[in-house]
């Protein structure tokens, strides 16, 4: 899905036609084909704990090969389920091209995911399968030992060895008969992956997408990577490979393209260690998230202190801001391209600084193949400049096929042919998209809507203010005020004087029904393990 050879994003919209063949298989494309051209070509690069393991396509393929084979061996059929909870590895690369090959749908989970998230997840999936580590294992037993069980969950395989009944991996790999492996392979349309929403307004749900959402993600890559792939491309992201944001905009994209993907296993993300990082391995391209970019600015100079290969670095998942983008230009010589999906149908909008797509404060442009619009309640176009929900119209390569067991929130999900997203937002007269925030995040202030991105944006601007969070408070006279929950930067102290002054900072920067009335100081941010602020928590606090 390569995209044409224009150099204006308008034209590029305009021209583009979706051309994805009927037998469209996630493995075949990010493995098979270049394990026949090329075996030896690098995919994975692990360097966790400052080591360096490469493991080509010739390996994936052959390892993904005989995995698909043993599962296969063991009644695993078209459409079962198979969890996947596992850190950065090539093992967790080998475990869903396994599951592609099959026709099963890889349910990947994170691992920062605690008993309660598994459990929901393992359950309402029903997974036959989990392959996961030891620590993951320990948590399967925890859920295991609770009063439901997982009564669907027939195969635990181990990368760390057997234990109990956990299977270990290498062994069934190396074990297993190529003579299981199923002749015929599923297609485009046909069920490959299940990831659950983030869970920032209720319960998870499950969105299954068709093999084709890799195909519909190749422009959103393309675009926001100015061109990708140039030679010498080189992939890496801190965001979980079972995240929409590190599988889908990352890891499989890449590999789909041939560029090696780096992993790394890190307890949590640290600004320093991800400059190092980029520095060691000579990071070409990075997808970053808005909350871990904000944390890398909190190292000063990181240019001049770092031999930095960047050539790319891209955001999405919540609002970049203004100031982020900003920093990213002053400190890093480049230009962040931000762009805008959701679990259901993601990478439909996006910047191309190449293209002179980018501006300060707006995602972009709808990515082209996609058809992007903001619009009002009864499904009609917002005018420019308008406040409305943002939605993209079907069908769509990248959009869910279905909420996994949920038709009526499937149904629920669509006015007309438009996917709703939840998230306002407004489009100006050159298409350019700003976010406003998700619908339950507004605030209405004294007759104003206020979203939160914005406010936040202005606080982070602060040089006291490391990360911010801005929800809605009931307010008897104005329905709600602005309220703030500030982390503060090392060597400031919380005080009702810094309070006051951050306000007065805001105030003086967007306008006075804008400004947080209530600033409250607090160590750490609820945020899900995809980095996104959990904002009803917050809206809870008293």
């Amino acid at each position: 899905m390569l995209l044409p050879d224009l150099r204006d994003f308008d034209a590029l919209a305009s021209r583009f036609r979706w051309e994805v063949p009927q037998g469209f298989n996630i493995a075949e494309v990010c493995c098979d084909r270049w394990a026949a051209r090329e075996p030896d070509r690098p995919a994975i690069l692990d360097a966790t704990g400052g080591g360096l393991v490469v493991t080509a396509y010739g390996e994936l393929k052959q390892a993904s090969d005989r995995f698909a084979a043993a599962l296969a061996a063991r009644g695993l059929r078209r459409g079962e389920r198979v969890a996947i909870l596992l850190p950065q590895s090539a093992q967790a690369a080998v475990a869903h091209l396994a599951a592609y090959k099959l026709g099963c749908v890889a349910l990947p989970l994170a691992a920062l995911f605690g008993v309660d998230a598994l459990e929901h997840r393992l359950r309402d999936a029903g997974a036959r399968v989990l392959v996961t580590d030891a620590a993951g294992l320990a948590k399967a037993r925890a859920v295991q030992a609770g009063g439901a069980g997982l009564p669907d969950l027939e195969l635990i395989v181990s990368i760390d060895g057997a234990q109990g009944d956990a299977r270990d991996f290498a062994a069934l790999i190396a074990g297993a008969s190529l003579a299981d492996l199923p002749a015929q392979r599923p297609g485009a349309e046909d069920p490959a992956l299940m990831i659950y929403t983030s869970g920032t307004t209720g319960p998870a749900k499950g969105a299954l997408h068709a093999h084709r959402v890799l195909a519909g993600h190749a422009p959103g890559v393309q675009l926001p990577h100015d061109f990708f792939p140039q030679p010498g491309d080189l992939m890496w992201t801190p965001a979980d490979w079972a995240w929409a944001g590190g599988l889908l905009n990352a890891l499989l994209p890449a590999l789909m393209f041939g560029v090696p993907v780096v992993a790394h296993r890190a307890p949590r993300f640290e600004a320093e260690q991800a400059f190092a990082l980029m520095e060691r391995m000579k990071i070409r391209n990075a997808f970053i998230p808005p909350t871990a970019l904000r944390m890398l600015r909190a190292v000063e100079r990181p240019a001049q202190r770092y031999r930095l290969s960047l050539r790319t670095l891209a955001s999405g998942g919540e609002a970049l801001g203004a100031e982020t983008w900003r920093w990213g230009r002053e400190a890093l010589g480049l230009s962040i391209n931000e762009f805008y999906g959701q679990t259901e149908c993601n990478l439909v909008l996006g910047s191309c600084a190449a293209l002179g797509v980018s501006r300060p404060g707006a995602i972009g442009k709808a990515i082209p193949g996609h058809r992007v619009a903001v619009i009002g309640p009864d499904g009609g176009l917002c005018a420019p400049g308008e406040l409305g929900q943002i939605a993209i119209a079907r069908p769509d390569p990248v959009m869910f096929v279905e909420y996994w067991r949920q038709p009526d929130a499937t149904a629920r999900k669509f006015i007309g042919d438009w996917m709703t997203t939840g998230d306002q937002g407004r489009m100006d007269e050159e298409g350019y998209v700003f976010f406003v925030g998700r619908d339950d995040d507004v605030i209405t202030s004294s007759g104003y809507r206020i979203g939160p991105g914005e406010v936040e944006d202005s606080l982070l601007r602060h040089p006291a203010v490391s990360l911010a969070a801005v929800v809605g408070k009931p307010d008897a006279l104005r329905t709600e005020i602005v309220r703030a929950f500030v982390v503060l930067r090392e060597g400031f102290e919380p005080s009702p004087m810094l309070a006051a002054e951050i306000q007065d900072f805001v105030r003086t920067r967007l306008s006075a029904h804008e400004y947080p009335r209530q600033v409250d100081f607090v160590e750490e941010l609820p945020m899900t393990t995809t980095g996104k602020i959990i904002r009803r928590l917050l809206r809870d606090r008293p």
